[in-house]
C-alpha cells in the first residue's frame, strides 16, 4: 500500500512529538548521595573520579561506595557518554585492566535504579547514577549531566 506525502508529511509531525515526549520523560542521568554524606555538590572531575576508581573517598572524608545500575544498559551507557565521552566497551575494557592488576574495585552494580536509590539512601558514603526522574527525597542530586 502507497501513502501519499502528503499523509506522511501530516503523520511525520505527530510520530516526533511522540517519541519527543517519550525521551523528555525519561529523563537525563544525575549523580545522587546520602543526606548524610556531608556533600551538597559534586563536579564533573569529582564525579569522574569517583566513579573511575581513582577517588576512594568523597570530599567530606567518608569512604565511597560508587553504585551503578547495571539494567537496562541503554541507563549506564548514557551515564558514561555524558561523563568522560566513552562508551560501554571503553568502560569495561578501562575497569578489566584495573581490576586484573589489582589497582580498582569497578563501582557496585545493581539491578534496578529502586535498588540504587536504597543502596545511597541507607549508606553515608555511597554515591550512584539514577534517571533524574526518578529521583526522592531519601537522597541528594550533587550533579546534574543533563545540563
Amino acid at each position: 500500500m502507497r501513502h501519499s506525502p502528503l499523509r506522511m508529511m501530516c503523520f511525520s509531525p505527530l510520530l516526533m512529538a511522540m517519541l519527543g515526549a517519550t525521551a523528555l520523560a525519561a529523563g537525563e542521568p544525575v549523580v545522587i548521595v546520602n543526606l548524610q554524606s556531608g556533600v551538597e555538590k559534586l563536579s564533573r572531575d569529582e564525579v569522574t573520579n569517583l566513579f573511575m576508581g581513582r577517588q576512594k573517598r568523597l570530599p567530606s572524608g567518608i569512604v565511597a561506595l560508587p553504585v551503578e545500575q547495571a539494567q537496562p544498559v541503554a541507563t549506564r551507557a548514557r551515564f558514561y557518554l555524558l561523563l568522560v565521552k566513552k562508551d560501554l566497551p571503553d568502560i569495561n575494557a578501562y575497569w578489566a585492566r584495573l581490576f586484573f592488576s589489582g589497582q580498582a574495585q569497578p563501582p557496585r552494580q545493581v539491578n534496578s535504579a529502586a535498588e540504587v536509590l536504597e543502596l545511597v539512601a541507607g549508606n553515608k558514603g555511597a554515591i550512584g547514577v539514577v534517571d533524574g526522574a526518578l529521583v526522592d527525597r531519601r537522597v541528594r542530586v550533587v550533579l546534574d549531566l543533563g545540563r
